[in-house]
């Protein structure tokens, strides 16, 4: 095998290898601090027993972990086609960029934990409140990425553009979203690891259906090892859609770790 093979292999097995062997780490110290410690499972139940606690009740965590999935992709999948648009648009028309980009600001700023009871109470019981908070904890950052991965355009590309009297939609298609993709890349990455957070949060004020129903519920009835087993599956969960973010840009955008490291 050649050494520029043997690199790629090595790096191949660092990128899987390094965050396998943190996680291990990280779930034997906990392990490790529950039995020097001898915490009881009330507070900080092990490993084991997080594990013993969802082979009890497989089939009821993984129907409300789908649940859960089903609503942040709704989310998200709206965040992306919203955001994705307004940022077209801004990008396009500066003063209307400085007009709106405050109220955004404002309104990424409103803590959301502090949305969640007004969403039931607007939009009713069910999926809405979960699908609206999880879009709206995404929207910010997809708009702020794609409108810098736009304003980024090199000018020899604008002028290009003009030069072959390229209209404003062949402008953008050909040139300024191209060139964009790895930021709104960015954006997408931080997004998809957000909506979880969204969903669960509607979840929690909401308990019918989710993994944050499953914490809430478990909490109040003080068994503890199954809120830390929907929320170890919430993590997975969220590490799955992230990597899945990340696959797809390694297979669209070929080129952008290159030129972009």
């Amino acid at each position: 095998m050649s050494s520029t093979g043997t690199g790629q292999a090595l790096a191949r097995l660092a990128f899987i290898g390094l965050p396998l062997l943190g996680a291990v780490g990280a779930i034997g110290a906990w392990w490790g601090a529950t039995i020097v410690f001898d915490i009881r499972s009330f507070f900080l139940p092990s490993p084991p027993q997080i594990v013993d606690r969802f082979l009890e009740q497989p089939e009821y965590l993984m129907r409300e972990a789908w649940a859960t999935l089903v609503g942040t992709l709704a989310g998200y999948g709206i965040a992306v086609v919203f955001a994705l648009i307004l940022a077209l648009v801004l990008a396009a028309a500066p003063a209307l960029e400085r007009a709106t980009l405050p109220l955004l600001i404002t309104l990424n700023s409103v803590p959301k934990v502090a949305i969640a009871p007004l969403l039931v109470l607007w939009l009713g019981y069910g999926p809405k409140p979960k699908i609206f908070l999880a879009a709206l904890i995404c929207f910010f950052p997809l708009v702020v990425s794609a409108m810098s991965g736009l304003a980024s355009t090199p000018a020899e590309l604008t002028e290009l553009a003009r030069s072959l009297s390229a209209s404003w939609w062949r402008t953008y298609r050909k040139f300024r979203i191209p060139w964009a993709l790895p930021q709104i890349f960015v954006g997408l990455k931080v997004a998809i690891s957000l909506a979880p957070i969204g969903a669960v949060v509607a979840e929690v004020y909401n308990p019918d259906h989710g993994l944050g129903a499953v914490v809430a519920l478990s909490t109040a009835s003080a068994d503890t090892p199954l809120a830390f087993a929907a929320i170890a599956l919430l993590a997975l969960l969220s590490v799955a859609l992230y990597y899945l973010v990340v696959a797809v840009e390694t297979l669209l955008l070929p080129w952008a770790r290159d030129t972009t490291g």
